[in-house]
């Protein structure tokens, strides 16, 4: 037991210094920007962009955009799945996985040939093509943000639907008459919302970011901003990847204090 124990915290300290020894060294490293003195120049420099606010306020619109229209999409779709359609999982479950096998660059050139035309009909134009409005090519690239996080986002809804008796929730929702929107809004989402948030995390960090789709569909995220950034400086780049880690954390600390203290999943089911 002493040789596991000392072998467990060999292994724990490792894993400790090797995720901050980088992050201290990123972090001493933007300090550094006047010779000799440690100072947060950079940090203020970085602030002072207006591009960095502009671009980071829309990957964070884009974020959220992003994690409503996969709440949107999975939530209906694993529920009716674990339901309705248990066998067909392993078959939404591959589906899932696609992203992890297609580049996003590969995405990115999709959308743009698929959409780059407008749709037309009979010698009708239906809808005109989504790249040549700002709206069209902002919904495109929401549409291929889920895409990329939906691997994450299926498996936190998965994993929630696990934890929880679905099938008796639901037929007791419908002894009450509750509608299917009604059981999804007021008796599924609530049962979900530690795996939601987890989920959402996930999502934020992947769309604040992502590079590839934003520099194709030519749209002013933190992604290309910070790219384009690290060509010509050394320091600013630095000082805000500290800052996109800690914001990270943030979040992190915002889930556990959203759902500290609350009934787990299997509790709320089986009150029910």
């Amino acid at each position: 037991m002493k040789r596991g124990g000392f072998w467990g915290w060999f292994w724990v300290l490792f894993a400790t210094a090797y995720f901050l020894l980088p992050l201290i060294g990123a972090f001493t490293f933007s300090l550094e920007m006047r010779r000799g003195v440690l100072s947060f120049i950079a940090y203020e420099r970085a602030f002072a962009d207006p591009e960095f606010w502009r671009t980071f306020l829309y990957s964070n619109e884009m974020a959220l955009m992003t994690i409503v229209a996969s709440v949107a999409l999975l939530v209906p779709t694993v529920f009716w799945v674990h339901l309705r359609l248990p066998r067909w999982r392993p078959v939404v479950e591959f589906i899932t996985l696609m992203p992890f096998v297609i580049p996003a660059i590969i995405l990115a050139f999709g959308i743009i040939k698929v959409y780059k035309s407008p749709l037309v009909i009979g010698g009708f134009t239906i809808l005109q093509a989504p790249t040549n409005s700002v709206a069209g090519t902002n919904v495109l690239l929401v549409a291929g943000y889920t895409v990329l996080a939906m691997p994450y986002m299926y498996r936190a809804v998965d994993a929630g639907l696990r934890a929880i008796d679905v099938r008796t929730l639901t037929e007791a929702a419908q002894s009450l008459g509750a509608s299917w929107f009604t059981i999804i809004v007021r008796v599924i989402l609530p049962n979900l919302r530690a795996a939601l948030l987890s989920g959402a995390l996930l999502t934020f960090a992947i769309v604040v970011g992502e590079l590839t789709l934003a520099s194709f569909l030519d749209r002013p995220a933190f992604g290309p901003y910070l790219f384009l950034l690290g060509q010509h400086r050394a320091y600013e780049p630095a000082a805000l990847s500290i800052v996109s880690f800690g914001l990270t954390w943030v979040a992190m600390g915002l889930i556990y204090l959203a759902t500290r203290g609350r009934p787990g999943p299997g509790q709320v089911g089986g009150a029910h």
